[in-house]
Parts: C-alpha cells; structure tokens; sequence
C-alpha cells in the first residue's frame, strides 16, 4: 500500500498530496472538533513537510485556541487541518480529516477521544481502539487542561 495519498476540499479550490508515516487515525469528540467538523474529526497525523498544498490562496486559518490553528477551504468551508502552533513535543503535524482523502481505504481507526463528550446518537462498530475521556486526554497533553 502506497503511504502517498492526494485529496482535496469540497469544491476543488485546494487540493494536496501527503506523504504519510503510517495508516493509523484517530477520532476526537471535543466540543471544539465537533462544532468545526459538525460531528467528529477523524484525522489522521502527517508531519507538516510532507504535505504540499495546491491553491492556498483559498486557505483560511483561524487560532481556535491558545495552542492550536484550524484551517479550511475559504470557497466551500471545507475542514483542512488541525495544527498544534505551541512548542511542544507532538508541535510541526497536521491532523488532517480523512474524509479529504481521495482514496481513504486501508487506513485503521486505533484512537478514539474525549470518549465522554461523544453524543449518545451514534458509535463507531468495532474494538480494539484506544479509547480516553477528557481528563484522560488533559492528563497526557497538559495543555489541553484550559481548552474545551
């Protein structure tokens, strides 16, 4: 399986290819994620460097917390990137929503977070995840512990 994946906004105004360092994904149900994604985000880490964006004059950013950025497609609204902007271990990656994927197979959802803030409409099938609430999660990345 080729770990090169291209994708792109609704409306084709910004397209990109990753290079990705491994399948896994994960899904997050802060109140944050839900209210930009309109459910949950389901995204997958790539470092920064190996994603080259076509049409960023289409790209709008928006600092939606102390430490981090959200970016989407300023023509159709389309979630970009989730982006830590505070020096920190995990700092320099994207979270990018699979969905944007032209071809999203063989990608493995192994984290599921802020399990406690998902709404009780729906669950994904399956086991085998990681699965944390939210002080689990302000306990492993301390600075989340002012975010909601």
């Amino acid at each position: 399986m080729s770990l090169e994946r291209e994708g792109g906004c609704l409306c084709g105004a910004v397209r990109f290819k990753a290079v990705l360092t491994g399948t896994n994904f994960g899904v997050c149900h802060c109140p944050m994620c839900r209210k930009w994604t309109g459910s949950a985000l389901l995204g997958i880490t790539v470092p920064e460097g190996n994603v080259e964006w076509v049409g960023i004059e289409h790209i709008a950013k928006r600092q939606s917390s102390a430490w981090g950025e959200r970016a989407w497609c300023s023509d159709c609204g389309s979630a970009l990137w989730f982006r830590v902007t505070v020096d920190v271990p995990y700092a320099g990656n994207l979270e990018l929503p699979v969905g944007l994927f032209d071809d999203a197979n063989g990608l493995t959802m192994t984290n599921e977070i802020y399990i406690d803030h998902k709404p009780d409409s729906y669950a994904f099938a399956g086991t085998g995840r990681n699965v944390l609430t939210r002080a689990q999660c302000v306990e492993k990345f301390p600075l989340l512990a002012g975010a909601e």
